[in-house]
């Protein structure tokens, strides 16, 4: 019996002492950080996008810019991915967005070049009538280089595109339309 209470107060100073050890840790704070995303092709995505968040456990979506086609997230990196480096998160956080959304949507890192120096190009698109033909048009060249961010509008029947002049033009992304059988309008 005597061994017994002496192994029950050994369980009773453990539990004290791994307690108090754990009030001594700081807590970790959520950190935010901002990614460039893609998929938000149309205004109206935003609530898709919203919705995608919602289903990943660890990661809060703090705000949407959706005119800089950017988010903001907040999370402790290393609770919402436990064996990642630093240097993996945003592939990880992509990873998760990309295996929610079927890849409609995905992140990446934000932009390098100034918007200043970004051109705006745009391209009518007939028989850009749908959703689903909208992202089709956007998928076509958000991820060309030199291609920053992409819209596309199936109720004005266009595409609109902040481009790099040093490495695309206009003429380059109404190619691939082209190329892939994509009926151009009039400007």
């Amino acid at each position: 019996m005597r061994a017994f209470s002496f192994l029950l107060a050994m369980v009773a100073v453990t539990f004290v002492i791994e307690g108090s050890e754990a009030q001594d840790k700081p807590a970790v704070k959520a950190e935010q950080f901002t990614y460039r995303v893609f998929g938000l092709f149309s205004a109206d995505r935003e609530k898709d996008l919203r919705e995608v968040f919602k289903e990943l456990p660890d990661i809060k979506l703090v705000g949407v810019n959706y005119d800089e086609g950017e988010i903001t997230v907040e999370m402790v990196p290393a609770k919402a991915f436990p064996s990642a480096k630093p240097e993996q998160v945003l592939e990880r956080l992509d990873q998760k967005v990309r295996a929610e959304t079927r890849s409609t949507f995905a992140v990446g890192p934000r932009r390098t070049i100034a918007r200043d120096k970004l051109e705006q190009v745009v391209i009518p698109i007939v028989g850009l009538d749908c959703k689903a033909c909208s992202l089709a048009a956007y998928e076509m060249i958000a991820r060309l280089d030199g291609v920053d961010r992409v819209t596309a509008s199936f109720k004005e029947g266009k595409v609109t595109a902040l481009i790099d002049p040093t490495k695309t033009d206009k003429a380059k992304l109404e190619d691939v339309y082209r190329k892939r059988g994509v009926q151009l309008g009039k400007p």
